[in-house]
């Protein structure tokens, strides 16, 4: 479990994150989302025991990450950069890892290929591609069998093959029980992993729900519509209240007025309607529209 309360961090003027509390809970994937800037990093690091903060705390399995023995056996971490030598080999980077943590050295290959570093175990660190240098980092942070993940970005750089195994991977790790923490800008990957999202703009806390109650509560529905005569319809639409925006492929997408509605009045026109369908915003653009809301408030 993580427990962050009242997280608070300021670079001189400038606040990085301002009162921040949540919950990351055993048996989930907690997808933590915001757009650059917003603080995610400089929360994940405070976590970590990495930077110090000004406020508030943070606990992983009730203790601050300092006073954890071994550990890389109680969190697996995976921060934006590597912090492996670029001259040791990807193996050689997990045996002075596991060497250094009480961790036994079988699991060093067993993680390479998990994360399907395999062949590449004998490689420098310095040659690894960008994909690769990220597996090895998803390796090191399993390397220790943790019950805690906390992961900035894991799927940068990866492949389509490689962003499918990770998501498996993650689903895995929750239903075994772990805590599984994780920032990313993929919002289609994250409506397929996620169980819970924490929200942060600005260095605060906007939303803290599971995933269909977020949707549930901010995702906006549309009516998406064909018609040959999509003019005659637009106007008689427009007379009924309904906005409109006129798609890249030519179908109308309406807000305003139920397809039930929209059918009636199609109907009375003499109007025909090639589709007519109900749709719901995406996470990306329910997170992007809340986002929106909220500077057009700010403003």
């Amino acid at each position: 479990m993580i427990d962050v309360d009242d997280l608070t961090k300021r670079y001189g003027p400038a606040t990085a994150v301002e009162g921040l509390t949540f919950s990351a809970r055993p048996g989930a994937v907690t997808g933590f989302l915001g757009p650059n800037g917003a603080g995610k990093t400089t929360a994940m690091r405070m976590i970590l025991g990495l930077t110090r903060p000004d406020g508030g705390r943070a606990l992983i399995r009730g203790l601050p990450y300092r006073r954890l023995r071994f550990p890389a056996r109680q969190v697996g971490a995976l921060l934006e950069g590597s912090g492996a030598h670029r001259g040791l080999t990807a193996r050689d980077h997990l045996r002075w890892l596991a060497r250094s943590n009480g961790i036994a050295l079988e699991r060093v290959d067993r993680m390479l290929d998990l994360v399907g570093l395999g062949a590449a175990a004998g490689r420098r660190v310095g040659a690894l591609s960008l994909g690769m240098s990220q597996r090895l980092g998803l390796a090191a942070a399993l390397l220790g069998d943790p019950p805690v993940l906390v992961l900035d970005e894991p799927l940068n750089g990866l492949d389509a093959e490689g962003i499918r195994g990770l998501r498996e991977l993650l689903r895995t790790m929750a239903a075994e029980g772990r805590t599984v923490f994780v920032s990313s800008h993929l919002m289609t990957e994250m409506s397929l992993v996620a169980d819970r999202l924490v929200v942060v703009d600005r260095g605060r806390l906007v939303a803290d729900a599971p995933l269909d109650e977020f949707l549930a509560r901010h995702a906006r529905s549309h009516v998406l519509l064909r018609t040959p005569e999509p003019g005659a319809l637009a106007v008689e639409l427009q007379r009924a209240g309904a906005v409109l925006q006129r798609t890249g492929d030519g179908s109308l997408r309406v807000v305003g007025l139920p397809a039930a509605e929209i059918g009636r009045i199609a109907a009375a026109g003499g109007l025909v309607l090639d589709e007519l369908s109900t749709r719901t915003d995406s996470l990306e653009d329910t997170f992007l529209g809340l986002l929106a809301e909220r500077n057009d408030t700010r403003a």
